[in-house]
Protein backbone atom coordinates (compact mmCIF):
# COMPACT_ATOMS: atom_id res chain seq x y z
CA UNK A 1 0.00 0.00 0.00
CA UNK A 2 1.37 3.38 -0.99
CA UNK A 3 0.81 6.43 1.14
CA UNK A 4 0.38 9.92 -0.23
CA UNK A 5 2.20 12.64 1.66
CA UNK A 6 0.48 14.31 4.61
CA UNK A 7 -0.16 18.03 4.16
CA UNK A 8 -1.55 19.99 7.10
CA UNK A 9 -3.21 22.59 4.86
CA UNK A 10 -4.95 19.83 2.90
CA UNK A 11 -5.94 18.15 6.17
CA UNK A 12 -7.56 21.35 7.43
CA UNK A 13 -9.34 21.91 4.10
CA UNK A 14 -10.56 18.29 4.18
CA UNK A 15 -11.91 18.69 7.73
CA UNK A 16 -13.75 21.85 6.69
CA UNK A 17 -15.22 20.17 3.61
CA UNK A 18 -16.32 17.02 5.48
CA UNK A 19 -17.99 18.59 8.50
CA UNK A 20 -21.09 20.71 8.88
CA UNK A 21 -20.22 24.17 7.46
CA UNK A 22 -21.56 25.91 10.57
CA UNK A 23 -19.35 23.74 12.78
CA UNK A 24 -16.27 24.22 10.61
CA UNK A 25 -16.81 28.00 10.62
CA UNK A 26 -16.56 28.11 14.42
CA UNK A 27 -12.84 27.35 14.41
CA UNK A 28 -9.86 28.94 12.75
CA UNK A 29 -7.09 26.93 11.12
CA UNK A 30 -4.94 27.09 14.27
CA UNK A 31 -7.63 25.35 16.34
CA UNK A 32 -8.00 22.60 13.73
CA UNK A 33 -4.23 22.27 13.59
CA UNK A 34 -4.22 21.90 17.38
CA UNK A 35 -6.63 18.96 16.99
CA UNK A 36 -4.31 17.38 14.41
CA UNK A 37 -1.32 17.92 16.71
CA UNK A 38 -3.17 16.20 19.55
CA UNK A 39 -3.88 13.21 17.28
CA UNK A 40 -0.16 12.93 16.50
CA UNK A 41 0.75 13.32 20.18
CA UNK A 42 -1.56 10.37 20.90
CA UNK A 43 -0.04 8.33 18.07
CA UNK A 44 3.46 9.03 19.33
CA UNK A 45 2.59 8.22 22.96
CA UNK A 46 1.06 4.90 21.88
CA UNK A 47 3.77 3.79 19.45
CA UNK A 48 1.53 4.23 16.42
CA UNK A 49 4.16 6.24 14.54
CA UNK A 50 6.81 3.54 14.86
CA UNK A 51 7.93 2.04 11.58
CA UNK A 52 7.00 -1.64 11.36
CA UNK A 53 9.91 -3.41 9.70
CA UNK A 54 7.98 -6.68 9.45
CA UNK A 55 5.61 -5.14 6.94
CA UNK A 56 2.55 -5.95 9.04
CA UNK A 57 -0.50 -3.76 8.64
CA UNK A 58 -0.45 -0.63 10.73
CA UNK A 59 -2.44 -0.81 13.92
CA UNK A 60 -5.50 1.41 13.87
CA UNK A 61 -5.99 3.71 16.82
CA UNK A 62 -8.78 3.06 19.29
CA UNK A 63 -11.11 5.90 18.27
CA UNK A 64 -12.79 6.20 21.68
CA UNK A 65 -9.44 6.24 23.43
CA UNK A 66 -8.12 8.81 20.97
CA UNK A 67 -11.16 11.05 21.46
CA UNK A 68 -10.86 10.75 25.26
CA UNK A 69 -7.16 11.64 25.07
CA UNK A 70 -7.95 14.75 23.00
CA UNK A 71 -10.67 15.80 25.44
CA UNK A 72 -8.26 15.40 28.39
CA UNK A 73 -5.59 17.47 26.66
CA UNK A 74 -8.06 20.19 25.69
CA UNK A 75 -9.20 20.50 29.32
CA UNK A 76 -5.57 21.12 30.30
CA UNK A 77 -5.07 23.73 27.55
CA UNK A 78 -6.56 26.98 28.85
CA UNK A 79 -6.17 28.59 25.42
CA UNK A 80 -8.03 25.87 23.52
CA UNK A 81 -11.33 26.96 22.02
CA UNK A 82 -12.49 23.59 20.70
CA UNK A 83 -15.75 22.60 22.44
CA UNK A 84 -15.86 19.01 23.76
CA UNK A 85 -19.04 18.29 21.79
CA UNK A 86 -17.29 19.21 18.55
CA UNK A 87 -14.31 16.89 18.94
CA UNK A 88 -16.01 13.74 17.61
CA UNK A 89 -17.21 15.13 14.24
CA UNK A 90 -13.97 17.03 13.61
CA UNK A 91 -11.88 14.00 14.59
CA UNK A 92 -13.98 11.78 12.33
CA UNK A 93 -13.36 14.13 9.39
CA UNK A 94 -9.63 14.17 10.16
CA UNK A 95 -9.46 10.37 10.28
CA UNK A 96 -11.25 10.29 6.91
CA UNK A 97 -8.46 12.51 5.59
CA UNK A 98 -5.84 10.09 6.93
CA UNK A 99 -7.64 7.21 5.22
CA UNK A 100 -7.71 9.14 1.97
CA UNK A 101 -3.90 9.17 1.95
CA UNK A 102 -3.78 5.38 1.47
CA UNK A 103 -4.00 4.22 -2.09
Amino acid sequence: MQMMEFDEDEAIAFIRKHTDPELAALYDDDELLNLIDLVYDYYEANGLLDIDLDGDDEEDPDIDELRDYILRMLRKDKGAKLAPGHVAPLLSAYLEYESSLSI
